[in-house]
């Protein structure tokens, strides 16, 4: 046995310390940006990701967001032909998303009929659980050979060493995260998973020595969580549950009580795998599904996130979102939970 006898952070381990400030006003705050890729692509945006979930990554909720300039993983189990479809009447929102694949050989090359029908889309997204897998990394630089001019994301991990092989074989972003979502119980079932704003402070220092980026992937409940993780060295962050239950998302909706509910669950979870070809024998759940609240259009969501991202940067001085990691001082805190609030949504959603 071997213990790391490191001390692991979450968000709900660390504050941002507020510090003198040259801003007068939260409009001064810049929050696009430009990402260079080891590719030779530059993305130019808000560094806010939907999430590559069926209930989430869908093409309603590309269009929504691309009008903020943020991203959106679409998910992975739309068709040649609802692509097609849809880019032809969406050519200035697919800067703004990321085509997902897994690793089977069959997605590979329906990714490549896709690219090959609308050779204009720039960003791919090579998504697993376990990015540890022994065949993770010859896939993903496959991927990389076939597709040499493409942005490539990849994940899931959360260490150094598996950063710097996942860019060595190709990856322009690292995405990290094992068992943070809202609605993963990869933790619980398994035992296994590091707390999310270590494992992006960890992957970000070795990604970015290497002239990559990275993507925290889960683990955000609000928008003090997506400041702390951009603070923390992620360059873009991933959002499932802070996006699941809008009408974007394109969910089951259902009707409790007379008040409409949307179904959201992770991508893991017995729903997901029944939805998706079955539940392997071999295989337990992962995940779990849960029904929220319905909460309408996501623009107010993203007009909260806009605007808690402008005044974490005015409490600490950063007149843009790349200035964040250099101004940002963390302090360690206790845990505080409250169980009477802690379960309360605000106005505009949890």
């Amino acid at each position: 046995m071997h213990m790391d006898a490191h001390e692991y952070l979450d968000f709900e381990d660390i504050l941002i310390k507020p510090r003198r400030s040259p801003i007068n006003s939260r409009q001064e705050v810049d929050l696009t940006r430009s990402f260079k890729t080891k590719s030779g692509f530059v993305l130019k945006g808000v560094g806010v990701v939907a999430a590559n979930m069926d209930g989430v990554g869908t093409f309603s909720m590309a269009k929504a967001l691309a009008q903020e300039k943020m991203f959106t993983a679409l998910h992975k189990f739309y068709t040649l032909e609802q692509w097609v479809e849809f880019a032809k009447d969406n050519a200035a929102i697919l800067p703004y998303v990321f085509i997902t694949i897994g690793t089977s050989e069959a997605e590979l090359e329906n990714l490549g009929r896709i690219l090959e029908a609308i050779p204009i889309l720039t960003n791919i997204c090579v998504d697993v659980a376990n990015g540890y897998s022994a065949h993770f990394l010859p896939h993903v630089a496959k991927v990389r050979e076939k597709f040499p001019n493409k942005v490539l994301m990849a994940g899931n991990v959360v260490g150094a060493e598996m950063s710097e092989a996942l860019v060595q074989a190709g990856a322009d972003i690292v995405k990290v995260g094992i068992g943070p979502g809202s609605v993963c119980t990869t933790r619980k079932m398994t035992g296994v998973g590091v707390p999310q704003f270590s494992a992006i402070v960890e992957c970000a220092q070795a990604a970015h020595a290497l002239g990559a980026l990275v993507c925290g992937d889960g683990g955000c409940v609000c928008v003090g969580d997506i400041a702390k993780a951009l603070a923390g060295g992620a360059d873009f962050v991933m959002l499932g549950g802070m996006f699941a239950g809008h009408a974007e998302s394109e969910a089951k909706i259902v009707d409790k009580e007379g008040k409409p509910y949307a179904l959201f669950y992770g991508m893991s979870s017995y729903t997901a795998q029944e939805h998706h070809g079955g539940v392997r024998s071999y295989r337990a759940s992962e995940g779990k599904e849960v029904y929220l609240p319905f909460r309408g259009a996501v623009a107010a969501r993203l007009q909260e996130i806009l605007g808690g991202l402008r005044s974490t940067c005015a409490y600490v001085g950063a007149t843009n979102l790349e200035e964040l990691p250099k101004r940002a001082i963390f302090i360690r805190v206790r845990r505080q939970i409250n169980p009477i609030y802690d379960h309360l949504e605000s106005p505009h959603g949890s």
